[in-house]
């Protein structure tokens, strides 16, 4: 992970890089370093927020229960895994702390992905989880966990696909979320809109990229093999 500075001007977003661009490195990853993708977080440098605190202690406790492990310990390895991640940054989520709402939220990302991957039960934390979050509603998406309850689901389509054929719709330009069929029916009975006030998630659910689709075995056409941003 490559550390850079953003400055907008007029509509031009121009990064620069702290240390050099191993030129080597991007083409063996990217193939050519004629043209490529990034991935950017603009950092919210504010104070954690006492209410990440609420959300990374629940979610041990979910973690706790499933695994019998103590909390104490838990944390200790979260917070050595983010060490290990952000390549030697220390965290603190206490009333002191110096960390910012990004550096909570890469944390509260870590616990999220071990949660999903080893299909560790929400329950505690679950409420308290932040829907409103394109990373969240992805990895729901990614390992078929319903966005409202945590119980398996589908991917429903936000722009209903309707009686067309779903192997010749274009999923890249289609917004989605995965719902169990409980809240798939809830959100076609009382439209996108009133669903997305109730449950407080966006209206417009997400786009999945390429490879995701493909990674979910979503059958569809997908146009020159491009995802739209």
């Amino acid at each position: 992970m490559q550390r850079a500075r953003a400055v907008m001007r007029n509509d031009n977003l121009i990064i620069h890089l702290d240390e050099p661009l191993n030129q080597d490195h991007l083409e063996t990853v990217a193939g050519s370093t004629d043209q490529f993708y990034i991935d950017f977080e603009v950092a919210d440098t504010r104070k954690a927020r006492v209410q990440q605190r609420r959300l990374f202690f629940a979610l041990l406790h979910d973690i706790e229960v499933w695994s019998f492990t103590p909390k104490d310990y838990l944390k200790e390895i979260f917070y050595t895994q983010y060490e290990i991640y952000t390549a030697g940054k220390e965290i603190s989520l206490a009333d002191s702390t110096k960390s910012s709402v990004s550096d909570a939220n890469t944390l509260l990302d870590l616990v999220i992905d071990f949660m999903f991957e080893w299909r560790v039960p929400f329950k505690k934390g679950y409420e308290l989880l932040p829907r409103d979050q394109r990373y969240f509603l992805y990895q729901c998406c990614r390992h078929r966990v319903c966005t409202i309850c945590s119980k398996r689901a589908d991917i429903h389509h936000i722009d209903v696909v309707g009686r067309t054929n779903r192997n010749k719709v274009d999923h890249t330009k289609r917004h989605v979320m995965a719902l169990c069929r409980e809240h798939h029916i809830e959100i076609e009975t009382i439209n996108a809109v009133n669903f997305a006030k109730k449950y407080h998630v966006p209206v417009t659910g997400i786009k999945l990229k390429l490879e995701d689709l493909k990674e979910l075995g979503i059958k569809g056409k997908y146009e020159d093999e491009k995802v739209e941003q």
